[in-house]
Formats: C-alpha cells, structure tokens, sequence
C-alpha cells in the first residue's frame, strides 16, 4: 500500500472517465479545447470526451481509505475504485459516515431542540 500511497499525481492531469468494461479507469488529461478534453488513459487509449464527463482522482495518499468521508473528491469514479481496491486487498469494511453537527438535546417540557 505504500508503494501505491507514493504514486506520482497531478491534481489538474489525473482524472477518471467512463469506461463500458470497468465503470471508471485512470487517465491522464493532455489537453482541452472548449468543453471536449483528450486524455490518455492507463490501457494507453487517447480519447476525447466532453468535460462534464470527467471527473477528479483523489491524491494517492488517500489510496484504499477506510473511511470515504475523508476523500476529497466524493464522486462515483472515486467511490468505485477505493471499493474495489480495499475488496481486492481483502479489506472489505469501511465506514461512510454523515457528519450531523447539530445535537439533538430535550428540554424539560420534552420538546426536541437542535443545538449547533
């Protein structure tokens, strides 16, 4: 893993785009023009894709994560891939939890509140 963790990145060339076999693969941007961005991904493959397509790779230090609210980019591409590789390691669970930053308190009538 921390082989994997130290991986050269780029935030504004790595990138994930659609792919009809494995949902998602690794690409790198090599430019855009307008809306359309070329990229080449990890099979070698140049495409061109409109840009609402494409979506941001998490930095590898976020590789096989347990808990996914700590990604920084929280899209389909990125949710994917950190499953598969924690199921591939054999390191099934992980947590996703909701951040509720409002305690649920009672006053003494029995009425719920919400504090901030």
């Amino acid at each position: 893993m921390q082989r994997e963790q130290s991986r050269p990145y780029d935030s504004k060339k790595n990138c994930w785009v659609p792919d009809s076999e494995e949902g998602y693969v690794a690409a790198e941007i090599t430019g855009t023009k307008g809306d359309a961005v070329t990229v080449v991904t990890t099979r070698g493959n140049e495409q061109t894709l409109k840009k609402e397509l494409v979506q941001e790779m998490n930095p590898p230090k976020f590789e096989k994560t347990e808990d996914m609210s700590n990604l920084t980019f929280l899209n389909d591409a990125s949710v994917l891939h950190n499953l598969r590789s924690r199921y591939g390691a054999m390191l099934i669970y992980v947590r996703n939890k909701e951040h509720n930053h409002f305690d649920k308190k009672t006053n003494r009538d029995g009425d719920i509140m919400f504090q901030a």
